[in-house]
């Protein structure tokens, strides 16, 4: 692989890291706090939406990807506080300034990708202070000038890329390697240089080993000196035509074993003499897209004696003759994929006697070329993307040595069971996307050393059985995107060396999977049954599980099922994988899962249950998995984490809970994760209020976990902070300063001990017949409240909102069909007397007092005197005497000011109004039993608890 090769690796870091998250692959974190624009994935600070670079990285981390951000300069302060760092990644920003030193407190760093920035000139002491760094890439900007003190301190760089840009003189380049005595890969691919002469790069000999000049307009290469002693790999391709070769002497160039001429224009006269420049070691050619007369060129190479590797992709051939490589004969490997070949003599191949490598994919071949069946060395063979539309029993004959085929890509509807009759070595066969509807036997007798087999995006309806029963060396076999439906009982049998089976996105059934049609492979490590339409409709024990001979299996996927309506799991669903470790259960519609369900799988270190409709976890269901280190529950319904409490998930490292219906992270349910380096709480509903101040001093402060993205967690309650950031909200108003809170505790033990000694001194035989006094007068009180029968079974108390509901629901079910006596504002009320003393005379004249509760009581000053002298005689008597009616979901938040309600909510009886549709018998049977007398209650065991009655 040549100059440049990193930069496929780097510029798809980030995506590959964010792919691995949604998936559901554990990524460590190796530090811990909350980062604004930033995460940290295993040593790596990931960074998103920056326009300059991020000053809260911590000072740990070894790799920087600011990769694809808005960043426009580079500052000398930016990167002080990372003297550990080894890689940096600034690609794909609009960066055009960097200043002097910016790099010099970075003396780890081995790695700087500035590819795809806007620099244009490169300043003296540029790269200053990175003495270690040895690959540097900084292709796609607009450098025109380079200092000649620019890499003058790059003293360790091996690999150095400054492809597309727009240098124009070589002298520039001379100043670049004067100053790079370790380098060794060297890519100026694509720039303005119109030259390439050896005397104005340099007059002494260089380290470099590879070196790519192509795809600029050189109309001169001379090498006049020994310059190049160890160069191995030189491309040339696609230079100005009529190119003027000129090396002087074939031993400069005696050490390069690969030569990349593609695209050039010369005449084959001029070609001639290049091609003997390196007549001593060359064994790759690559000659690909050529304006020349490509089978002379052919002849030419072929004559070199060292050459065995040819590619020649896209020369627009059609028609191979037999006369085309008869002077290749030491070939090994050739390339002739990409062009637009239809017909090959049989005979074309004959003088490769040695050929171990063929491709001919991404032709116009309608069947396999006979040619091939003189090749009996091969042992790889590409004929992928073609228009082969069958296969016959002789097409691989002789063949016997093979080792890969690849026939993806091709329309092939059937296959025989004799076709790879003679190919008793082969371990890898591609046949996918390939139009197959029908196996046969092709692979119930041949094939003995097949290891891996692709079958993946064919139109497969059923697996029958034996279907694979002679690939007994089968370890890793592709099934999805096929149309599969069907899995007879015993079709894996004879694949009891399989470790890998793909059967993602197919048809697949819960009935399918029932009829033990994995009990054969014994040695399966993953099964992904992933996107099927598996639907299981209750949590009942299977008489068969699935699985239950699956002891090996260390991966299972479930995830995403296509059926209408809920599900639920078998609880024996994991029956048998003892060592299972990964379980993927994301968006399979289940409403809840049995608790012991995991019970079967106690070392599952990874579990996906997110997106599905899941309201409540319990700690039973996690009691025996206590080895999990990464938990997956978004998009569920949860309405708290409280269960984490008591599920004693003290290995637990990575937790993502999404888009759930919490709005406050306790302090004990963090405490009860201990090992948690990694918690992601995005797009929730979180409360800014003084519930919250725990987790938010936490989530800025910890030195252990790292709360992803937690600078752009948002406010939902109160209202009134709706839109605000979860971490800008004023905590001040939570606490009091310390110095304040101990003056006014000294003043008020001073004039508490002030009081309590000058009323003992003056008043305490006062304070005693006071105290007598008002035992005799509660207790009479209470005594008479005891004695008076009650006026009226239940007072109701109400807001004239709801009087509606009162009049037409409550009233009629309770007085008119249970009996019941009530006490209403509006009829029961004395004229003229104070409303309070009615709303007093009410409550305690009645056996029981009903809140009816909605919106609109909560806003209503009556409303709440009703329900304050409701409690009064609820704490007075010690009797259960209030009953509460909610009419409407009330959400927590809004019962927080209310807190005597809330704590009664707590400890006594209530009702919810059932929602619309939904059956009101259950509802008016349970509050004939909440009026009913406590000592009645009390004889059944009575106990109510909030419900939605169905």
């Amino acid at each position: 692989m040549g100059p440049g090769r990193k930069e496929n690796r780097t510029g798809g870091s980030k995506c590959f890291i964010f792919l691995l998250l949604n998936i559901g692959s554990f990524v460590v974190s190796v530090t811990a706090f909350s980062l604004r624009t930033c995460r940290i994935s295993y040593d790596t600070a990931i960074c998103v939406n920056s326009t300059a670079v991020p000053q809260d990285i911590p000072s740990s981390v070894k790799g920087l990807d600011l990769s694809v951000n808005l960043i426009t300069r580079i500052n000398e302060s930016d990167f002080k506080r990372l003297p550990l760092l080894t890689k940096l990644d600034l690609h794909g920003n609009n960066i055009s300034h960097i200043d002097k030193g910016a790099f010099a407190s970075l003396g780890s760093l081995n790695f700087l990708n500035l590819n795809n920035n806007s620099l244009v000139t490169l300043g003296d002491d540029f790269f200053d202070g990175l003495s270690n760094l040895t690959e540097l890439v900084i292709h796609d900007n607009r450098i025109t000038a380079v200092s000649s003190t620019s890499f003058k301190s790059l003293t360790s760089l091996k690999l150095l890329d400054l492809a597309y840009n727009k240098l124009r003189q070589l002298t520039k380049v001379h100043c670049i390697l004067q100053q790079l005595p370790n380098l060794q890969i060297l890519s100026i691919k694509q720039n303005y240089l119109t030259t390439f002469q050896s005397w104005e790069l340099t007059n002494s000999s260089l380290e470099l080993k590879q070196l790519d000049l192509s795809h600029n307009p050189i109309s001169v290469f001379s090498i006049t000196a020994d310059v190049f002693p160890k160069l191995t790999w030189l491309n040339i391709g696609y230079l100005k035509p009529q190119m003027k070769w000129d090396v002087r002497n074939k031993t400069f160039l005696r050490q390069v074993s690969t030569l990349d001429i593609s695209g050039l224009h010369m005449a084959v006269a001029d070609m001639k003499p290049l091609l003997e420049s390196f007549n001593s070691s060359l064994m790759t050619v690559r000659m690909n897209s050529m304006k020349v007369r490509i089978p002379a060129v052919i002849n030419i190479t072929c004559t070199i004696p060292t050459v065995t590797r040819l590619q020649l992709q896209k020369n627009k051939f059609q028609f191979v003759r037999s006369d085309l490589f008869q002077l290749c004969t030491n070939l090994t490997e050739l390339d002739l994929g990409g062009n637009a070949i239809e017909t090959i003599e049989n005979n074309a191949f004959r003088s490769l006697k040695g050929l171990k490598i063929l491709s001919l994919g991404r032709n116009k071949l309608k069947s396999v070329p006979a040619a091939i069946r003189n090749l009996t060395t091969l042992e790889e063979l590409d004929l992928s993307s073609n228009q082969i539309r069958s296969l016959t029993c002789h097409d691989f004959t002789n063949l016997t040595k093979l080792r890969h085929l690849s026939l993806y890509q091709n329309s092939i509807p059937t296959l025989q069971g004799c076709v790879f009759k003679d190919l008793i070595r082969l371990q890898f066969l591609k046949l996918q996307t390939s139009h197959i509807s029908d196996l046969k036997d092709a692979f119930q007798k041949h094939l003995p050393n097949l290891i891996q087999l692709q079958l993946n995006g064919n139109k497969l309806t059923t697996i029958k059985k034996g279907d694979f029963s002679g690939l007994r060396s089968l370890q890793n076999l592709s099934l999805y995107n096929n149309e599969i439906k069907i899995i007879e009982k015993e079709c894996f049998s004879g694949l009891t060396s399989l470790t890998t089976i793909l059967l993602q996105s197919n048809g697949i059934t819960e009935k399918g999977i029932n009829n033990g049609s994995f009990n054969d492979l014994t040695n399966l490590r993953r099964l992904d049954l992933r996107d099927n339409h598996i639907h299981y409709v209750d949590d009942s024990a299977l008489t068969d599980p699935p699985f239950s001979d699956l002891s090996l299996l260390d991966t299972l996927a479930l995830l995403g099922q296509h059926h209408r309506g809920k599900a639920q799991l078998p609880r024996n669903i994991l029956q048998g994988l003892t060592n299972l470790t990964v379980f993927y259960a994301r968006n399979m519609q289940l409403i809840s899962l049995h608790e012991d369900t995991f019970k079967y799988a106690p070392q599952l270190q990874t579990l996906d249950l997110s997106s599905n409709d899941i309201e409540n976890l319990t700690p039973d269901l996690f009691s025996p998995i206590g080895g999990l280190k990464s938990l997956y529950i978004s998009r569920l319904t949860l309405q708290s984490l409280d269960f984490f409490m008591k599920s004693n998930l003290t290995k637990l490292e990575f937790l993502q809970a999404r888009k759930n219906a919490y709005s406050v992270i306790s302090e004990d349910v963090v405490k009860s994760l201990p090992a948690l380096v990694y918690l992601d709480l995005k797009y929730n509903s979180f409360t800014c209020d003084c519930d919250n101040l725990w987790f938010l001093q936490w989530a800025e402060n910890n030195n252990q976990t790292q709360v992803f993205d937690a600078y752009s967690f948002m406010c939902n309650y109160p209202r009134e902070l709706a839109g605000v950031k979860l971490l800008d909200f004023d905590v001040r108003s939570c606490s009091v300063e310390l110095d304040f809170v101990c003056f006014v505790s000294t003043t008020c033990v001073t004039l508490l001990f002030m009081v309590v000694s000058f009323t003992y001194h003056f008043l305490r035989w006062q304070l005693v017949y006071a105290y007598y006094f008002f035992l005799a007068l509660l207790f009479d009180t209470k005594h008479k409240n005891k004695q008076a029968p009650n006026k009226y079974d239940a007072f109701i108390s109400y807001n004239t909102h709801d009087e509606q509901w009162v009049i037409e629901e409550l009233l009629p079910k309770l007085e008119d069909e249970q009996g019941w006596k009530l006490c209403l504002h509006h009829r029961d009320f004395e004229p003229g007397k104070p409303i309070i003393d009615n709303i007093t005379e009410s409550i305690y004249g009645s056996r029981k007092t009903i809140c009816v509760i909605s919106h609109k009581y909560l806003e209503s000053e009556w409303c709440s005197r009703e329900i304050q002298v409701a409690s009064f005689r609820l704490f007075d008597e010690q009797k259960d005497v209030l009953i509460l009616v909610f009419l409407e979901e009330i959400p927590c938040y809004l019962l927080s000011p209310y807190y005597r309600m809330k704590k009664m909510m707590k400890k006594r009886t209530y009702l919810s109004w059932p929602r619309a549709g939904e059956h009101t018998g259950l509802f008016w049977e349970k509050l004939h039993q909440a009026l009913r007398t406590g000592e009645d209650a009390e004889e059944d065991g009575f106990l109510l608890s909030r419900m939605n009655i169905p």
